[in-house]
């Protein structure tokens, strides 16, 4: 990469990023601040669960690399942003972690554009559903569900907003907090594990700059502080689904 070419790294499974730990945050998110080079490498990162893949091939660690200066995080929902963030993160001259979904392979289709057409700009989130009550922040595999607990809510009478990050690193700090001043409640949902994950931060820049808007607690959907389960039943019960999600956004709701 800093001879001049872009190397695209896919690591099969995400899980196994960790025996390339020191070389990405020490050397290719640092170099740029220590020497001024770019250092334009995409990896990525097929990742999560719902494939019965067990505790080394399910795993979410973007808050391992959330944490890294340096490095951009970006995370495609649909097929679209699939195609058009793999086009921006390539054309980027910093290290970009593309967080693909092995759930969402083979099970979202869009006819896709052509050329530049197709580029999706990191750091620009996307509001997928408009809703009036509350806000679910998320994205990744998570927007569907988020989709499909917003769509069963309204038959309640609940109108829930749900706005796709796309970009983890750097987020889309206008977006988020416009839909939740909005809104005036928030309700951040990932997959990845509750303690030290990514939603923290987000609730956390809520609670600084949107506190006077918020007229409930910001709540958080994750998964359980386990490892991923092996075991069907058990992978069902460690990771968010459409009821959890629609339970917490009720309780959310009713404040």
């Amino acid at each position: 990469a800093m001879m001049g070419m872009r190397p695209i790294i896919e690591y099969q499974f995400l899980d196994f990023i960790s025996c390339a730990f020191d070389i990405i945050t020490n050397y290719a998110a640092t170099t740029r601040y220590r020497t001024g080079v770019g250092v334009p490498l995409v990896m990525r990162g097929p990742m999560g669960g719902g494939v019965r893949g067990g505790p080394f091939h399910s795993r979410n660690p973007e808050s391992y690399f959330f944490n890294t200066p340096g490095i951009k995080i970006v995370a495609p929902a649909t097929a679209r942003d699939a195609k058009g963030l793999l086009k921006a993160a390539i054309r980027d001259d910093d290290p970009v972690l593309y967080l693909e979904h092995k759930y969402l392979y083979r099970r979202i289709k869009e006819e896709l554009a052509e050329g530049d057409a197709a580029l999706v700009p990191i750091g620009e989130a996307a509001v997928r559903r408009e809703g009036t009550d509350l806000t679910i922040v998320t994205f990744g595999s998570m927007v569907h569900r988020s989709l499909e607990a917003a769509e069963s809510l309204a038959a309640e009478g609940i109108s829930v907003e749900v706005l796709d990050l796309r970009t983890l690193v750097p987020y889309d700090e206008e977006r988020l907090l416009a839909s939740v001043k909005k809104t005036g409640k928030a309700l951040v949902v990932h997959e990845a594990t509750r303690t030290g994950g990514v939603g923290a931060e987000y609730a956390s820049i809520l609670a600084e700059k949107a506190f006077e808007y918020l007229d409930a607690p910001v709540l958080r959907v994750a998964s359980l502080d386990t490892p991923v389960p092996y075991s069907p039943p058990l992978e069902d019960f460690f990771m968010p689904d459409t009821n959890l999600i629609r339970n917490a956004a009720r309780k959310l709701a009713s404040y």
